[in-house]
């Protein structure tokens, strides 16, 4: 079985969908803890590269969808707006360039914020 990240560039077939789950629901546990750890931590810029381009993603899927709700979406139009994001990389890509300070601090408030709790 793949790991995740080698499934966010296709889309999932039903099968490796249940695969998935099968897989999550069997390592919730671990899951959970690792979250929690991470939690504590200041990000890597690996993990605050990632989360920009997921923000970037969203901004783009608002625009495209147009206030519509993405889970509400069948299997081939989810498959129609991932192809239509494709093309728009390069925008993506810029967006989270400039994303990235912004996340940086999000994550920086979050970590100063949960210690002063």
């Amino acid at each position: 079985m793949q790991s995740f990240k080698e499934f966010i560039d296709e889309a999932m077939t039903a099968k490796t969908r249940m695969k998935m789950r099968a897989a999550a629901r069997k390592n919730k546990a671990k899951i959970a803890l690792g979250r929690k750890k991470a939690a504590k931590k200041i990000a890597s810029p690996e993990k605050i590269k990632a989360r920009a381009e997921k923000q970037a993603r969203n901004v783009f899927i608002k625009k495209i969808l147009k206030g519509k709700n993405k889970n509400d979406l069948g299997f081939a139009a989810r498959n129609e707006l991932e192809n239509k994001l494709k093309k728009k990389k390069g925008a993506i890509q810029r967006l989270a360039k400039k994303l990235r300070p912004i996340v940086k601090a999000q994550d920086r408030a979050k970590l100063k914020q949960d210690s002063g709790e």
